[in-house]
């Protein structure tokens, strides 16, 4: 819950707002801490709501939400919408959070999280000839934005030979494939474009949204390399009324390396089979075609499951990075995934 507060209260300084604005609340509930609920967070606030909903996409959840709090608005249901989560995954007792196993998967010893993206990423190495060289360059790029982030959870930066010598934690996936494990709280507010010219900071507004959801269980799917990006993507673009190619900065779920090239691909920005490609020689890096998670993603920032990039997006819409700051950003795209890549959300927002 002080992770919830906290990031409210700073959220609320940021659009220079008081607590008594705020007349509605989507969350997404906490996995470590279950009695936190839009309504509980708005009695520790002191508020009343008029609009109030729980809402859980796992990694998919910030997009989703944010997509929620758009409509609400919309419909005249509440005038500002708080959106919310935070998660005490790296301070709570070992094991409770994730121990997953899906379907007959159990039988066959596929529990956890990394197990079944690593059986997703084999697949998508063995069709489309994707390396761990690749894989690789994601890690490295995203590490060095972090760098130049002061919140960031990681700042040394690596090398490729770094990625290499680094364990496994299920091959083909190594120890820096793999998002962090982190505490933490992110809060935005989402109103409507007429309110949000008169407050403090200057609007982000979104042009586009989409959705799109494969089965739960990565075995039921009949494959498993095309991602919900792929419904989700055409959607978001379809209402913004633009194409990948007009993209400034992306902000691409990364709970693994291995699903930003996957990503790239089901969202249109280069073909199936070129994601891993797309990514090389400085592509997604600061000052290359496409600058991608700026401020280090999940796997170098912190892994508050999909409020990474929407944070990002704005704060680079804004020209408030610093050193990473995106010259002449206009627009970007943001992602979020949840489950084994079983939910997914696209929202493209514009300065």
């Amino acid at each position: 819950m002080s992770f919830y507060l906290e990031a409210t209260i700073n959220a609320l300084k940021d659009a220079g707002l008081n607590i008594g604005d705020v007349d509605g609340i989507i969350i997404q509930p906490c996995p470590t801490d279950r009695t936190v609920t839009a309504f509980t967070l708005a009695q520790e606030l002191g508020i009343s709501l008029r609009y109030g909903a729980d809402q859980q996409l796992q990694g998919a959840s910030s997009c989703a939400i944010i997509q929620h709090a758009a409509m609400a608005v919309d419909a005249g249901l509440c005038n500002y919408c708080l959106c919310a989560f935070a998660d005490t995954s790296r301070s709570a007792p070992q094991g409770v959070v994730y121990q997953l196993a899906w379907g007959t998967s159990a039988a066959y010893g596929m529990f956890g999280v990394a197990a079944n993206y690593a059986l997703i990423a084999r697949r998508y190495m063995h069709e489309y000839g994707i390396t761990n060289q690749q894989f690789g360059e994601v890690a490295v790029a995203f590490r060095k934005h972090a760098s130049l982030n002061p919140l960031a959870q990681m700042h040394d930066i690596i090398t490729i030979e770094d990625y290499h010598k680094s364990r496994w934690i299920v091959e083909p996936l190594h120890l820096l494939d793999c998002c962090l494990v982190s505490d933490g709280g992110r809060a935005l507010i989402v109103t409507s474009a007429e309110r949000a010219r008169s407050l403090k900071q200057p609007p982000v507004y979104i042009m586009g949204m989409g959705q799109g959801h494969p089965f739960e269980d990565p075995m039921q799917r009949s494959i498993l390399t095309v991602t919900g990006a792929t419904e989700s993507g055409k959607a978001a673009f379809a209402m913004a009324g633009i194409s990948p190619e007009e993209v400034d900065v992306c902000a691409i779920y990364d709970s693994f390396t291995f699903v930003v090239p996957m990503q790239f691909e089901d969202l249109g920005f280069c073909r199936k089979g070129e994601g891993g490609a797309f990514v090389e020689g400085g592509r997604i890096a600061l000052g290359g075609e496409l600058p991608t998670n700026t401020s280090g993603g999940l796997l170098s920032e912190v892994y508050i499951q999909g409020w990474v990039g929407p944070h990002e997006a704005v704060r680079q819409l804004r020209g408030d990075c610093g050193e990473r700051q995106v010259p002449n950003a206009e627009i970007s795209l943001v992602t979020s995934s949840g489950g084994v890549m079983s939910t997914h959300a696209t929202l493209i927002l514009r300065r």
